[in-house]
């Protein structure tokens, strides 16, 4: 099949705004809504870089209605007129052209966010309109730019007393960006995020949908967003320190400059790490993540091993140990600096991370010295969470190791009866209270395909336990076992080496809970149903856990020739089976517990036919694991208040005998 002509002249290259407007997220990092807020920092970094260097300390933000943006700042205002040196005019250069701008030496701005030259020219290249209007030089200076072309020539005129600054407002362009509608909460939280990193700078933001208004400011810089983050709750007094250095990435490279500042406390209440380079979050961190790492676990290893902490042939401590327990946030600036790529979500230069690993060293060694209480404490708290990582990953081998055993002759759960059907479509568990109703039970069941599980005193308050005393709990992990689907914990990542829930491996076609109807029965019945719903919910979404219900009620009923044993399972349907009946040929009593039926009469309850098994769904699991926390749970406030506002309606159930 004849192709298309490849030659010379197939060869061909993007121009001008089309650079990035038909590859935005070579500059941007994507073309969505990602791609689009990237294009608002741009802009708000290069007013942040003037407010840094002196130039006014307030910049202001407007979400117009039209999805417009607008940024304004009080600094020395944006050259605009001609430049001798390119012979071009400097909106030619700042506004229209990659790679040009006054950051490539650092006599204007030493430490700066944008370094490259690409922000101001590609945000203005990707919208559908752009306006900037900066005063300087006893000017105001105008443009107005479209779909990346400039429209019109520059317009200046004289004013006079008007102070210097830049106000640039845009509209992205929905045939370069997918979505352009930023949401206030994503404004928030870079305004925010920048007033932490430069302090004393005002941040303000001006709503037009929703009419609010919001104003960030921090004075103190990331030590006063530490305090804020660990409240009153931190276990150490929050502490910062900063240092300078120069150096270089390589020893053929250019030396370069680098400052940061530190700042931490420890919390067993919030947990928080957050990396800042030239005003910017490092979402992936890179050398500043890779630092603080290392220095971290060198300083409190050293430290342990001074004060003789570790017993014989201990392993040391890993960083999460530290982890755990800190709230710190590093604010670096360099000169020179290598981001992974436009979006700057990492850095990697090889010196700030020497530079940072040595800080971080020295002054934590420090800490430790000049701050003996606090570190008492912390070290302390290090090292119960090392001894607690280290007791988890020893637990969960052995839970890993007991989940993945085959229930054999050699190796079969305690008490577990199985039956012959090996067809899962077939097979049903009866998980019942005890010895008493296992014994029962084992004389009524259809051994063909009816499998029983007694539970051996009480089990885990799920509500209660962490999960390391979940997989510490012997019933709980034979059970798990028994069924063969593994766990699932909704909202929390279990280590990949304990045996993730998989329908398919499970060996019951039911799952049916068995327990006397009485308060004691109950409770187990909430308790089992807790355990499954927190542990593998999706039994209960696809239907395999069943409740077998057994009689409240057995009526003898003398009326007919031969006596007659019926069964009620409520009130009503007890008041039902003796309507028009003579009194005197009726008896009722309360039934026994399902260890005193004998097998003629258990069969009727675990039979198909005669048996009454209610489904339990995601909406009775809920509710029950509300009523279960409420009575159950840590919190005792609640329990106080509903036995204080419900309690006498329960006085004719007290047993006070």
């Amino acid at each position: 099949m004849a192709g298309k002509v490849y030659d010379n002249n197939s060869i061909s290259m993007l121009k001008g705004a089309e650079r990035v407007r038909k590859r935005p997220g070579v500059i941007f990092g994507s073309d969505d809504i990602e791609g689009c807020i990237h294009g608002f920092f741009e802009i708000l970094s290069n007013s942040t870089d003037e407010a840094k260097t002196g130039h006014g300390d307030r910049i202001e933000v407007i979400r117009y209605m039209d999805g417009s943006i607008q940024v304004t700042d009080h600094g020395r205002g944006v050259p605009m007129d001609w430049n001798e040196t390119e012979n071009r005019y400097n909106h030619e250069l700042v506004f229209e052209e990659l790679y040009a701008g006054g950051k490539y030496n650092d006599t204007n701005y030493e430490y700066s966010l944008g370094l490259n030259g690409l922000g101001a020219a590609a945000t203005q290249y990707a919208s559908e309109w752009f306006d900037v209007v900066s005063v300087r030089d006893g000017c105001e200076y105008k443009m107005h730019y479209e779909k990346g072309n400039a429209v019109g020539e520059l317009q200046k005129r004289k004013v006079r007393g008007r102070p210097t600054g830049t106000v640039q407002r845009w509209k992205p362009d929905t045939e370069v960006f997918t979505e352009i509608d930023i949401p206030l909460a994503r404004f928030q939280e870079i305004l925010k995020q920048q007033a932490i990193v430069n302090a004393g700078i005002t941040y303000s933001l001006h709503d037009e949908e929703t009419k609010e208004d919001f104003e960030y400011l921090y004075p103190e810089g990331i030590l006063g967003y530490v305090s804020e983050l660990a409240q009153d709750e931190a276990m150490t007094t929050p502490f910062q320190f900063s240092g300078e250095g120069r150096g270089r990435d390589r020893a053929d490279k250019e030396e370069y400059s680098v400052k940061a500042d530190i700042a931490f406390c420890f919390s067993n209440m919030t947990q928080e790490i957050k990396y800042f380079h030239n005003s910017s979050h490092l979402e992936h961190g890179g050398s500043p993540d890779k630092a603080v790492r290392n220095a971290m676990v060198a300083a409190f290893d050293k430290e342990i091993k001074n004060r003789g902490k570790y017993t014989a042939k201990e392993a040391k401590l890993t960083f999460g140990d530290i982890q755990d327990s800190l709230i710190l946030v590093t604010n670096s600036f360099s000169t020179q600096t290598s981001y992974e790529n436009q979006t700057k979500k990492a850095i990697n230069n090889k010196y700030i991370q020497e530079f940072l690993t040595d800080l971080i060293k020295t002054n934590m060694q420090i800490w430790f010295i000049e701050h003996k209480p606090d570190a008492d404490k912390i070290i302390n708290q290090v090292l119960i969470n090392k001894h607690s990582r280290e007791q988890s990953e020893s637990q969960r081998i052995t839970v890993k190791k007991k989940l993945m055993e085959k229930t054999d002759v050699t190796n079969k759960v305690k008490k577990f009866v199985d039956c012959r059907s090996k067809d899962p479509e077939k097979r049903e568990l009866f998980i019942c209270e005890g010895d008493s109703a296992l014994g029962s039970l084992l004389t009524a069941r259809d051994p063909e395909y009816q499998a029983l599980m007694p539970i051996r005193g009480k089990i885990l308050n799920i509500q209660k336990a962490s999960l390391q005393s979940v997989f510490g709990s012997d019933i709980i992990m034979d059970l798990i076992r028994v069924m063969g689907c593994g766990i699932e914990v909704r909202g929390k990542k279990l280590p990949k080496d304990i045996p993730q829930f998989d329908e398919s491996r499970l060996k019951f076609n039911k799952v049916i809970i068995t327990a006397d109807m009485d308060v004691d029965g109950s409770h187990i019945v909430c308790l089992v149903t807790t355990m499954i719903y927190k542990l593998c919910p999706q039994l209960i979404e696809r239907g395999y856990l069943y409740y077998a219900m057994t009689p409240l009620f057995e009526i003898t009923d003398r009326t007919g020739k031969t006596p007659e044993t019926l069964y009620a399972f409520s009130d009503a349907e007890r008041d039902k089976l003796i309507s028009g009946k003579d009194p005197k040929k009726i008896t009722i009593q309360r039934s026994k517990g399902l260890g005193e039926n004998d097998a003629e009469m258990m069969a009727k309850f675990i039979t198909p036919g005669t048996r009454r098994f209610i489904r339990i769904t995601s909406a009775e699991a809920e509710e029950m694991e509300k009523w279960f926390d409420l009575f159950m749970g840590n919190d005792v406030a609640p329990r106080k208040q509903y036995i204080e506002a419900h309690g006498h309606e329960f006085m004719d159930e007290l047993d006070i005998s």
